[in-house]
């Protein structure tokens, strides 16, 4: 058992006994403080009672659905999201991974898997903290004032919403500016751990990004793709 674990709360929210029972078990053996809700409702409820540090979420549910979920969870808060379903098809996994979460897995999954994946996640969300505390820095670059500390990006006065994703990726290519880092490097930046050869999340996160930054997202002018490369921020970053 990892004792070091036990400082991380996961909140699994899954309504298929079986599956929830599995990982739970799983994670308070690995040392994790878990807790199991059955539907949105008593997710609400026990995140009322106590700070959460990861959502394990399913996407088919009673009531409210998963996707609707994260979509709440993360309008107000950049709180981990790994998200499960039981559907093969690519468009929720996109859906999933354009509303803001973390990390997808598909069902059935292999256990050992899903808890590398949170392991993963915790990792790279206790490095990003690690940096806020360095102390405040501020990142100039095409009219936009990104608050490192802060996690805020901002626009002639204008705050843009930021999910976990386009921070972390701002983050990296904020620091590489007008460097080509390929989609591994990226993903490495921002995940953490090795992606499937074929993995496209990597793309659907810049192009989400790109959304939010671009004047022309079809015709990025920013966040260049280098074809059979990688991407590359094209203009200037000053620190301050």
């Amino acid at each position: 058992m990892n004792k070091e674990a036990a400082v991380f709360h996961i909140l699994i929210v899954e309504d298929d006994r079986e599956i929830g029972d599995l990982v739970l078990d799983l994670l308070t053996r690995e040392g994790f403080a878990a807790r199991l809700a059955r539907s949105g409702a008593e997710m609400d409820q026990l995140m009322m009672q106590e700070a959460v540090d990861l959502v394990v979420l399913d996407l088919m549910l009673p009531g409210e659905d998963g996707i609707s979920i994260c979509r709440r969870l993360r309008s107000r808060s950049a709180l981990p999201i790994i998200m499960l379903t039981a559907k093969g098809d690519d468009i929720d996994r996109i859906i999933g991974l354009e509303i803001g979460a973390d990390d997808y897995m598909g069902k059935p999954f292999n256990p050992r898997e899903l808890l590398a994946r949170i392991r993963s996640v915790l990792r790279r969300t206790a490095q990003t903290a690690r940096l806020d505390v360095v102390g405040s820095e501020r990142r100039h670059f095409a009219g936009y004032i990104f608050d490192v500390e802060a996690r805020r990006l901002i626009r002639d006065g204008v705050e843009i919403e930021l999910s976990t994703g386009d921070y972390d990726l701002l983050l990296a290519l904020t620091a590489n500016p007008r460097r080509l880092l390929t989609r591994d490097q990226l993903m490495d930046m921002t995940k953490g751990r090795s992606w499937e050869a074929f993995d496209r999340s990597i793309d659907v996160a810049l192009s989400r990004l790109r959304r939010k930054i671009e004047t022309d997202p079809a015709q990025p002018a920013l966040i260049k793709t280098i074809r059979n490369a990688g991407y590359m921020l094209t203009v200037p970053v000053e620190r301050v």
